[in-house]
């Protein structure tokens, strides 16, 4: 009787290495078929480290995708990423390295990558910060993201945002329109003009940019970031931040 275990053996590497599936095109009658796949259960079974190899390889390729996916993303909306005037600039608005930012003011993680960027703002005086009001956690944290794009209009220097914004986003309890309000007024804003202009054209036009282009690079939560050719989704911590803009400054984790 004809075997086919090698037809088999062959047929199961194309899938591990995701060659094209030539086995679409063959035709196997129902006895055929059945003896190939037994051989692939039982080649499977004894040898089940194949499963992680190919996980692996699946893993590298779909992260792979998505850089590139990325890497396009960046390309096409760069100017509004970077330079767009409906985001806040701290840091050194003339740096040779750009972070921008993404965040809600009623998220956690959010809270603890707030300090992650005052530390590399102090400690790297050739880093730009951008940061974009991303409100995806309901409708308190876009009356919180209202306010604080009114406080953006009336400070255009970003000294006063950033009080504001490290009272809100550091301060306990959610954050709403009252909280927001107060965190103005303390960091020295008119909460009469904030409120003028918190349901203004702008302020509108600023989170429709910022959802815009989130998805556009696949970001459905906070933190997210992009430096350089990346897009780096969650609290990654102060190292990595560290690598990935060193990755942008000199294309290696230490410059």
């Amino acid at each position: 009787m004809l075997s086919f275990r090698p037809l088999a053996t062959a047929l199961l590497a194309l899938a591990i290495v995701g060659a094209p599936a030539v086995a679409s095109a063959q035709k196997f009658s129902d006895e055929q078929r059945s003896q190939i796949e037994s051989i692939i259960k039982e080649y499977l079974v004894s040898h089940p480290e194949v499963l992680e190899e190919a996980s692996e390889e699946l893993g590298k390729r779909q992260a792979a995708a998505q850089a590139e996916k990325h890497q396009q993303a960046i390309k096409d909306n760069a100017d509004i990423i970077y330079n767009s005037s409906r985001g806040v600039t701290v840091g050194n608005k003339n740096g040779d390295v750009t972070m921008v930012e993404f965040f809600d003011y009623n998220c956690g993680y959010c809270k603890r990558a707030m300090t992650d960027m005052m530390e590399l703002i102090k400690g790297d005086p050739n880093l730009k910060v951008v940061l974009k009001e991303f409100p995806v956690l309901g409708p308190p944290s876009v009356e919180a993201a209202q306010v604080a794009i009114a406080v953006r209009m009336q400070d255009p220097t970003g000294k006063k945002y950033l009080d504001f914004h490290q009272k809100l986003l550091g301060g306990r309890g959610q954050a709403d329109k009252a909280r927001a309000l107060a965190a103005a007024k303390d960091a020295g804003l008119d909460p009469a003009k904030i409120e003028k202009d918190m349901n203004s054209p702008e302020v509108r036009a600023t989170i429709e940019e910022s959802f815009k282009l989130a998805e556009s690079m696949g970001m459905n939560g906070t933190p997210s970031y992009v430096i350089g050719k990346q897009v780096v989704v969650g609290a990654v911590g102060l190292d990595t931040l560290r690598q990935k803009i060193n990755t942008a400054r000199c294309g290696k984790d230490k410059c």
